[in-house]
């Protein structure tokens, strides 16, 4: 028998899981055939009625959203713990969440499916977290900024730049746009997988707890410097509880359950879940069977997929396009509006 060296090839094989594969190859084509099958058809009403094209894609975007959950909790096993206040149905609300993994946002939507917010979210990230995972480069960074702005260090949390914080609020604030600040806290009991490549090799976090605060926005400080303040008082109350959590029972109630306030009740939840697995495995096996059958959608396909890269080279993504087509519209409108009231 000969003996050689292993391959390096199947090494690499073996250190990814069938379930971090399973969850990257279904999401992926997931995202892939729905922005081509289910936005596409759509891209027209951007030019025609840009609320409307909105409002569609907002719901076709949530549908979607409902599968990282459903693989995150049904397939690799995760179990999620929500604990502490709720959201009022309808109202707008700026949410504030720590980071202890790279992977957070994602995992934030297991959370929001249980409200019903899943179709109305929209997540603003601090650009450091494309590249640098976790607690690594950035503790550091937090730490200096702490020494250098005369602040405690801290253990469990990175300090928040307010700069954005406060420039969100103020905008929205200044446009009636804004009914509470959500605070919510995030702790990982168990294994905190920090990036894509942990899920890929299967570590998926075993238990996700989530703590609420709901603050209503009169509650809320109105000037720049106090609701700096504010936000650091919310981060400085942080510290304190993940302390309490990973130093005492590791959960953020003392049943060590979920005490969700009226939302979606888990069997609801559980439906959904369901609903969306069987939803998204079904549709890319229907739309490669369409490829293969039809000549008109292996036409269209290519149309979209050049569509999808020129417009991305050219004006650098859908979202400026809509911008624009949104802003185009107000302006005729607005005008519309000057003209009848001088007539």
């Amino acid at each position: 028998m000969a003996v050689g060296n292993p391959s390096p090839f199947k090494g690499r094989l073996a250190m990814v899981s069938w379930k971090g594969m399973y969850f990257a190859l279904a999401l992926f084509l997931g995202s892939f055939f729905g922005s081509i099958f289910m936005l596409g058809p759509f891209l027209p009403l951007m030019f025609i009625s840009p609320a409307w094209y909105r409002w569609i894609t907002d719901c076709i975007v949530a549908t979607w959203l409902t599968l990282p959950v459903a693989l995150l909790e049904m397939v690799c096993g995760a179990k999620v713990v929500v604990t502490g206040d709720g959201f009022v149905p309808g109202e707008r609300s700026v949410i504030i969440m720590n980071h202890r993994t790279r992977m957070d946002w994602m995992f934030l939507w297991n959370c929001l499916l249980r409200y019903s917010y899943l179709r109305l979210e929209k997540i603003c990230l601090k650009s450091s977290l494309k590249s640098i995972p976790g607690f690594e480069n950035t503790k550091a960074r937090s730490n200096e900024f702490a020494e250098k702005n005369g602040l405690k260090k801290y253990k469990y949390v990175l300090h928040p730049r307010t700069t954005g914080f406060t420039f969100v609020v103020e905008r929205l604030r200044k446009g009636n746009n804004l009914d509470a600040i959500h605070d919510i806290t995030v702790a990982y009991p168990q294994n905190i997988p920090q990036t894509e490549k942990h899920l890929l090799k299967g570590n998926f976090p075993k238990e996700i707890h989530f703590h609420v605060r709901r603050y209503p926005i009169e509650t809320v400080p109105t000037s720049k410097e106090e609701l700096q303040r504010w936000c650091r008082q919310r981060w400085e109350e942080k510290e304190e509880r993940l302390r309490r959590f990973y130093e005492g029972g590791r959960c953020f109630s003392a049943a060590g359950k979920s005490i969700v306030p009226p939302c979606k009740s888990e069997l609801r939840v559980l439906a959904v879940k369901c609903a969306s697995l069987l939803y998204w495995t079904v549709f890319p096996l229907g739309m490669l069977a369409l490829l293969y059958l039809y000549s008109f959608a292996q036409w269209y396909f290519v149309a979209m997929i050049v569509f999808f890269v020129v417009q991305q080279k050219i004006f650098g993504g859908l979202e400026l396009i809509e911008l624009a087509c949104h802003q185009y519209f107000k302006k005729q409108q607005k005008f519309h509006n000057t003209k009848v009231k001088i007539n």
